[in-house]
Parts: structure tokens; sequence; C-alpha cells
């Protein structure tokens, strides 16, 4: 074993021993642990807000203060309890560490550990052992950061990406912000405790859907264990162990995407968890829980929304707003895609709806905010009984003129109709033809004036018969 592996194993197990030891002695073990329980039970008493909603599936009880159930896509909240209440979110915070440094570094980037970034960390804080004027890639301080939860590491990234604590815990408060965030404010880069360093599950929920939206960090998020090697940047060869039961396979769950551990004293327990299956991608946030419950609360709350709601595509489901006749241009086997407008919900668009319901059972309104987008001509918010399920967009998608070249370089465009309705409106165009036709001839042969032929012969006939009669008194 390595000096600096040696020497934090040695650190852990002589801290556990001495608290072990010294609250068996004082009998405060037993009480403490009552307290906690009797706390966890009041907790569960708590309201469940989602559960006011009408014909809304039922949420279960959990030991947690505050929890949330969030579609990464849609953002509808399916479950909610207490998700606007301030709390301390401990190593949590690392989420939005992590997402920040991806958004404004590279991952070949060297980062360098000075001494503010090791020492501003309290001894018994979790760390890697990394020394002051050693360096990692970024890569590497996204592995320590989300597997080891290591809190120097998250403070040289810190001053990496913005050149100092302080400045990155500005970037920080203001991504919060931007992301919808208004129960937030963080004063460090790692969770460690501050009065002044807080969150809700809301808040953390949205910072999850944007993190779990890149798919680097899924991945590092979701590493049961990480080897680091040694390097021209630091000397040992060690391991790091995700402490996320449901990421190190300690308790199995299908569909895992990633996600973060936290505690201190005052947080307790809290995790954050992203799972996908059925088209959903949901982000579960447990705060102030007692272990392991935060655990078995994640998979009670996934199971509840896995098994009672589902993911609606929009654009299959939705027979308002757009006219049945706009697709004339918009087939499938389109040959004429050549500067044909079209409009259409696009193919992204979901809801997320209970199970037993249909997209005819939700209320809907009509937003005509672009968002900047040229082709968007309007927005479809839905709701289910006052709640956000997701939206619709309506686009004006323009036809595709496909071109390749000739011998000669020069493009040839192929011009596309569709067959279906050019054959359909040919039809219809030659039957009133021949019925048009047969018209005109049965008037021709029903004619009651007779030709002029046999009005001559008329005429000629009368004349004669009145020479014969001769003159009249």
């Amino acid at each position: 074993m390595n000096h600096k592996g040696f020497i934090r194993k040695l650190n852990i197990l002589t801290s556990l021993v001495l608290i072990s030891v010294i609250l068996s002695l004082t009998g405060f073990h037993s009480s403490a642990e009552t307290d906690l329980e009797a706390a966890q039970a009041a907790r569960k008493e708590l309201p469940i807000q989602s559960n006011d909603t009408p014909n809304w599936p039922a949420g279960p009880e959990i030991g947690a203060e505050a929890a949330i159930l969030m579609d990464a896509n849609t953002k509808t909240i399916l479950y909610s309890k207490n998700i606007h209440e301030e709390l301390y979110p401990a190593s949590t915070t690392k989420i939005m560490t992590c997402l920040l440094a991806v958004e404004n570094a590279g991952l070949g980037d060297r980062v360098d550990f000075s001494y503010d970034a090791i020492h501003s960390v309290p001894a018994d804080g979790s760390k890697i052992g990394m020394d002051a004027g050693e360096y990692l890639s970024l890569e590497e301080c996204l592995y320590g950061i989300m597997v080891g939860s290591a809190n120097e590491v998250a403070n040289a990234v810190a001053e990496h990406v913005s050149g100092s604590i302080d400045g990155f815990i500005d970037l920080m408060n203001e991504r919060a912000k931007s992301l919808g965030c208004t129960n937030t404010h963080f004063s460090n880069t790692n969770g460690l405790q501050a009065s002044d360093h807080y969150t809700s599950a809301y808040d953390l929920a949205l910072i999850s859907c944007e993190f779990f939206s890149n798919e680097l960090l899924c991945r590092v998020g979701n590493t049961p264990r990480y080897h680091f090697e040694p390097s021209a940047g630091q000397p040992d060869d060690f391991y790091l162990n995700n402490k996320h039961k449901l990421i190190s396979g300690e308790m199995s769950y299908p569909g895992i995407i990633g996600g973060k551990t936290g505690y201190t004293d005052l947080a307790r327990e809290t995790l954050v968890t992203c799972a996908e299956r059925g088209g959903m991608k949901l982000v579960c946030v447990v705060f102030m829980e007692e272990s392991p419950y935060q655990f078995t609360d994640t998979i009670t709350l996934f199971d509840y929304g896995f098994n009672n709601f589902k993911s609606v595509n929009v654009k299959s489901e939705e027979t308002g707003y757009i006219p049945q006749d706009n697709a004339f241009f918009s087939s499938e086997n389109d040959i004429f895609k050549s500067q044909s407008a079209v409009l259409e919900f696009s193919k992204s668009d979901y809801v997320i709806l209970p199970v037993n319901s249909s997209l005819s059972d939700a209320d809907s309104t009509v937003s005509y905010d672009s968002g900047g987008l040229s082709n968007m001509l309007a927005t479809i918010n839905y709701t289910f009984n006052g709640v956000p399920i997701g939206s619709g967009h309506i686009i004006v998608s323009q036809g595709i003129t496909s071109s390749k070249a000739d011998d000669s370089g020069q493009d040839i465009k192929t011009i596309y109709l569709n067959m279906k309705q050019i054959i359909t409106y040919f039809a219809a165009g030659g039957f009133i033809l021949i019925a048009l036709i047969y018209i005109s001839a049965l008037i021709g042969t029903y004619s009651f004036g007779g030709s002029r032929e046999d009005r001559k012969r008329l005429n000629r006939r009368k004349r004669e018969a009145r020479k014969r009669s001769g003159p009249r008194f």
C-alpha cells in the first residue's frame, strides 16, 4: 500500500474507533440513535404536496424531510414533499461544481493544486490526499469529485476555472439563477457545512437535470470505482470507491444513470440519483434522511414514478391545433420537398401523464413566444389538473431539396412530389372532365329545337300547302 493510502485509511479507522469508544462510554450513542429515529418517524408524517392533485397517483410516505421526483426532459414534478424548503445539500453541491467545470474548461486541462485549495478543507473532510504543487487533468478531477467526493479537488477545479474559489462561488450562484433556482445560495465548492450554504430539493433537481443532460457527466457520475495511476502530476497508485449504493451495485436498480451522495451532521444524508426507463429520465433528490434509507427512499420513489406514469409523444397524440389538410408536402415518401412549408409538432416533444390517462385529459394553453427560433410558431403548454406536464412546439418544417453533381460537376437537383396526393388530384380532375363530356352529349341528344335541315324542310312544306289551297277571300 502506498504511503498516502495507508495514512488515509489509518486516519479514518482511528477516528471511527475513537468515536465508537467515546459514544459507548458516555451512553450517547443509544440516545442519539433514538432521537434520530424519532425525528425520522416524525418526518414520515409530513404532508406530500403532490398527493393534493386530483387523479394524481398517490405518492409513498418516506422519512426524508424533503424529496422530489422530476422528469429531466419536461421538468414535470411527479412527487413533491417540501421541495422549496431551504436545506443543507452537503456534498451533492459537487454536482454544480462538476457541471461548471465541463462548461468552462477542457477535459485535458492541467489543474494545479495550491496550498489554499488543500488546506482550506478541514482535516476530517473528504479528500483523496493531493499535495500542494501536484496536478491532475480536469477529467481526473471530475472522477475525484464525483467518485471520491474530494473536497480539495473541488477547490482546485474552482481556482482553475475562475482564478479563485470566491470567483467560482459567484459563478455557481449565477448559474443557479439562470437555471431557475430561487432558494439557493452557495458559499463553497464542495458542500462543507455553512449557514449560508443551502438549496432546495426543487433547485437541486433543476441543476441535476442539467448535469445529467451531459453524456460525459453521466459516465463520470455512474462510475462505481476509479483507478488513479501514478503520473507526472502525482506519484501515487490508488482506487476510489463510490459510496452511492445504487451505483456501486450494493443495491441493484435497473436504469441508473448516475448520482451523488452527501452528508454532514446537520444536513444528515442527502442523495441525488438519475435513472432512465420507458422513455422517462427521472431525477430523484432526497434531503435530510438517515442511512441507509436515503437509498431505499430513492428506490421507492423511482418505482412510484416508473410504475405510475408514462411518457407521451405530443406529435403522435395531439389531434388539434394543426389543420388536417396541412400535409400536402409532408408525406414521408415525399419527392417534392423543395421550399414546401409544413406545420407540425416537433418530434422530440413529450409530456408526462399518469398511466391511465391520455393527452385528451390534459388542459392546454397557447403561447406565441418563439424563444428566438425562426421556425417556431407557437408553444402548447399542457397541464394535468393544474400540474405542468410538458409542452409541444408547433414548427414550420421547410422542405428539403436534394441534389447531386453530374459528371461536369454541376448540381442536379431532384424535386420530390407527394405521389399519393398528386395521383388523387389527377384522378379527381379526370372524373370531372369525363362527367362534363357525358353531360354535353346528353344535352345534344335531347335537344328540342331540331336540326337546321329539319326546320328548312318544314318551312318548304308550309309554302307548298298555301299554294295548293289558292287565294282566300
